[in-house]
Formats: C-alpha cells, sequence, structure tokens
C-alpha cells in the first residue's frame, strides 16, 4: 500500500512538509502583487527560499509549520496554511500563530477557512496546543473573514486604543481548546506594520 505524502488532510486538500520542487510555485506567490498587497514588499526567489528552510527547521524543532498545500484531486500546489512559532516584540508573544498564503488562482473556493480549520484541529487534538493566535492587517477582510469563520474571536477594538492612528495597524484573534468541540476565544493585542507597534488596553 503507497505511503501518503500528507501529514492530514482535509475532504479537498493534503498537508505536507516541503520539497525543493516547492520553490518556484511558491516563489510566484509571493512574487504576486495581488497576493502581497497588505505586506510591506514582494519577495524574491532567495528570499523565498530562506522561507522555506525556515519552515523546514521549524517543523523539525516544533513538529509543525507553515505546511505545503495542495488539492487532493489536483494534486495542484496552492500555497502554506498552517503554524508558526512567533517571536516578535507584542504583549501576546512568544505564541503559536495560524496563517495561509495561497494563489490568487485558489481563491473564492474556501480552501483557506476549511484549512485554517483542519489546521487548528490538529493543533489542538494531535499537538495538544491549547492556545493559537492570528494577526492580519483590518484592511484584510478577507482574511479576518477566515478568522471568523474557523471560530476565532477579536477582542479589541481601535476604538478602544489609546495610541493614535497608525496605518497598518493589524487585529490580533485568538483561540483556545476548552471542551469537545468547542472553541473560545481569548483577550489578546493589536499589533501593527512597518514598523511593529504594539498596545494593549485593560
Amino acid at each position: 500500500m503507497p505511503v501518503s505524502p500528507y501529514l492530514f488532510t482535509t475532504e479537498r486538500l493534503g498537508f505536507r512538509t516541503w520539497t525543493d520542487e516547492d520553490l518556484p510555485a511558491m516563489a510566484a506567490i509571493n512574487g504576486d502583487p495581488a497576493v502581497m498587497r497588505h505586506f510591506p514588499a514582494l519577495q524574491t526567489m532567495a528570499e523565498t527560499a530562506a522561507a522555506l528552510q525556515r519552515f523546514r527547521n521549524m517543523y523539525a524543532e516544533k513538529g509543525y509549520c507553515f505546511y505545503a498545500v495542495e488539492t487532493l484531486n489536483e494534486k495542484q500546489f496552492i500555497g502554506f496554511i498552517g503554524l508558526s512559532w512567533i517571536t516578535y516584540e507584542a504583549p501576546f508573544t512568544p505564541c503559536t500563530e495560524i496563517g495561509w498564503r495561497l494563489s490568487a488562482a485558489s481563491w473564492g473556493k474556501g480552501y483557506a477557512t476549511e484549512g485554517a480549520k483542519r489546521c487548528l484541529e490538529h493543533a489542538f487534538h494531535t499537538l495538544k496546543l491549547d492556545n493559537i493566535k492570528a494577526v492580519a492587517p483590518l484592511v484584510n477582510e478577507p482574511s479576518i473573514r477566515v478568522m471568523q469563520k474557523s471560530g476565532m474571536k477579536p477582542l479589541l477594538n481601535l476604538s478602544i486604543l489609546c495610541w493614535p492612528a497608525v496605518p497598518g495597524y493589524s487585529l490580533a484573534f485568538a483561540t483556545r481548546q476548552t471542551g469537545p468541540g468547542s472553541v473560545k476565544g481569548m483577550v489578546c493585542a493589536m499589533v501593527g506594520y512597518r514598523p511593529y507597534i504594539a498596545a494593549s488596553c485593560d
């Protein structure tokens, strides 16, 4: 019986570790202005190669990473969905983050939500993690909808921040497992891009 290349799957998606053959396709995604419109800059082939090596190293160290994702029927690589250990300075770090970046051609099919839900299940039930966070710029409404559909809850509002308005502020979501089949939001904070600016409100 052939061994599956996937660590785990959903109905339509397979999640696996990275291979050298993934570099051109992931570099194309990182170089697409539509995909990267909420990031400070596009990523080069060399930067993508370095990122993929970080993913491999994180998987070796933590047992998780931003996983390479394929469609099961077509075996088409579409980007990454998965988990990452983050340590940049913020009130809610260090922590495990969930994130995704998919090719523009794969948008509008529900892949990000399907994959995020499966990664949360994997995090809670297989990896036995009890706290997952996610971060997205407030202008990135599609990613925020994925967080909401995945059961994550925002617990801060820009209107209660004491910081001046800064372009690029991001809203952090958090979730934890509280029992079989249940997900509950946890208090988190705000983090900003360019540069990272953090604020918390009690």
